[in-house]
């Protein structure tokens, strides 16, 4: 299977893994041309020796190497921790900009380039942040996650986090697109709706069109439901895909989906179902995450799927250049990044 395979184009699925190596399954999925990458958990950190080595057999795996990733956007949501840098949650942003907007774009740009830099020195491709969601209390699940109510400041902050990230050789991933600010159901285990028109829904797209016109790499696509717009899901609709973020948003970096395990995309139907759904309606790369036992069906459903565009545009969130670990955190670049990561969390609580 491996020699079948040399220089395969990536593949439409991300799945993950189940510990802190690749077994002998997994591996032959990997192999596999309908898989492009895999995203990382906590369940596959040890330490940064281990990483190292899960990271490189993950790339080993074909002569193109597959798309690594995390979620790492600080607070609760950060999968790896020590001797990884703590980092906020993205909240502190937001409200160190109320007291000090010069302070708080640097202090993004410096968050952007630090969560990067330390995941990038270990080979992994991506982040899946910042969360450009407004700060509306309305969705638990988002949270201090999100940054600030006010569009434009999402937006700055936004902006400043991305430069950094790009200046330590990581693309960027916007989520979740168009907005899970109005939603309270948690998408990850019920059905998430946001009965708000479009034309209320413009403030809640204003960071995405800021940010691709600077050049965004990636959004992630969510589960939630805006029936008073259109009655799938944002992950399976063509209308929020093809139409408004294609179309009239101009977006052309890759589309990635939110975990298809997730309740808020059963209405798809089954997991190769909706996968295939996903992908049809404009997707470029679905997340299957925590369901090894969906993997093959996956694998399966996606087996005949080509888009030229897609695997173009996938390639371009390959990292970039990286420092090596010891010599990152002996830069004086780190070492400010991590004196103004610091306060933030020290005023943040």
């Amino acid at each position: 299977m491996e020699s079948e395979n040399r220089n395969t184009p990536l593949g439409p699925l991300m799945i993950d893994l189940k510990g802190t190596g690749v077994d002998p399954e997994e591996r032959s999925w990997l192999q596999v041309p309908a898989v492009g990458g895999v995203i990382l958990f906590t369940r596959n950190f040890r330490d940064l020796g281990q990483l190292g080595e899960l990271v490189a057999e993950i790339h080993a795996a074909r002569d193109s190497p597959l798309l690594v990733a995390v979620d790492h956007e600080g607070g609760r949501v950060q999968r790896f921790r020590g001797p990884f840098t703590e980092l906020p949650p993205m909240r502190a942003l937001g409200r160190l900009h109320d007291r000090n907007p010069g302070e708080a774009l640097a202090a993004a740009r410096a968050f952007g380039w630090l969560m990067a830099a330390e995941l990038r020195a270990h080979g992994i491709d991506l982040s899946f942040a910042p969360v450009v969601d407004l700060d509306l209390g309305m969705a638990e699940v988002i949270g201090d996650r999100a940054q600030h109510p006010d569009a434009a400041v999402v937006s700055a902050l936004s902006a400043g986090f991305s430069a950094g990230a790009n200046a330590a050789g990581m693309a960027m991933t916007a989520k979740h697109f168009p907005t899970h600010a109005g939603a309270q159901a948690d998408s990850h285990t019920a059905l998430a709706v946001d009965d708000r028109v479009l034309d209320q829904l413009t403030d809640d797209l204003d960071p995405y069109r800021h940010l691709i016109a600077g050049g965004l790499e990636g959004i992630m696509v969510g589960h939630v439901i805006f029936p008073a717009v259109d009655p799938l899901p944002a992950s399976l609709s063509p209308f929020w895909m093809r139409e408004q973020l294609r179309d009239r948003l101009g977006f052309n970096g890759a589309v990635l989906s939110d975990d298809m395990s997730m309740a808020g995309a059963e209405v798809g139907g089954g997991c190769g179902q909706r996968i295939l759904q996903s992908l049809e309606a404009g997707c470029d790369m679905v997340l299957l995450c925590n369901s090894p036992g969906e993997i093959p069906a996956a694998i399966e459903a996606v087996a005949g799927f080509r888009n030229a565009s897609s695997a173009s545009r996938l390639a371009r969130l390959r990292g970039g250049a990286r420092v090596p670990w010891k010599s990152l955190r002996e830069s004086e670049q780190w070492r400010t990044a991590r004196g103004l990561l610091d306060a933030l969390a020290t005023e943040s609580g």
